[in-house]
């Protein structure tokens, strides 16, 4: 009989120290904030880059580096002359050049519009699209699409002169699409396309 009542004390005592403790769990707790890894940003330095092949020229960081584009929305192509990938490697993103060169089959008017649908492809999960004109002093201009939210691609451009050259960009990263943990990437590598943009010219 003493041995159940001891059975019993240590069994009401044991759910009283529980009870205690879900009490001040729920008292105190805070979730602790989202965390993101820290990504360290390379030294902002530039070159020239004038592709031999290809009928324009501009300045890109030096830790990124150019390879030839083989790959049209999600297929394997040949190689196609002044298609190019701007290469971030240590930020895991990349820039998507292609060139087209204006003629009868392949008008300005055409290839605007063309652009212009690619970039408000990603208006379902945009929070925003801005157009920004392009201008600049090497007679170079365009439109620059800045997306804001959890987008396939935050920002994408196409330059012309208007007469022979069309040259599209867009920007992706090898991730998925996160406003809050990609933020401070996209605005590094945005201050990267604006020097690439503002020292591009039509050779």
């Amino acid at each position: 009989m003493k041995h159940k009542a001891k059975i019993g004390g240590l069994f009401c005592l044991l759910l009283a120290v529980l009870a205690i403790s879900l009490s001040s769990c729920h008292g105190d707790y805070t979730p602790k904030p989202k965390a993101y890894p820290r990504v360290v940003f390379p030294e902002r330095q530039y070159e020239m880059y004038d592709p031999k092949d290809c009928p324009f020229k501009f300045e890109k960081p030096v830790y990124a580096n150019v390879t030839n584009d083989t790959i049209f929305f999600g297929q394997k192509i040949m190689s196609i002359d002044c298609w190019l990938n701007v290469n971030f490697p240590s930020l895991n993103g990349v820039i998507n050049l292609t060139y087209k060169e204006i003629n009868d089959t392949m008008k300005l008017e055409r290839l605007i519009e063309d652009a212009h649908k690619l970039s408000f492809k990603h208006t379902t999960k945009a929070d925003y699209i801005d157009e920004i004109r392009i201008q600049n002093d090497h007679g170079v201009g365009g439109l620059l699409y800045d997306v804001g939210g959890n987008a396939a691609s935050n920002v994408q451009f196409f330059l012309t002169d208007s007469t022979r050259h069309f040259l599209r960009g867009a920007l992706y990263f090898n991730s998925e699409p996160n406003t809050d943990s990609m933020a401070p990437v996209v605005t590094f590598v945005k201050e990267d396309m604006k020097r690439m943009l503002k020292t591009f010219q039509w050779k």
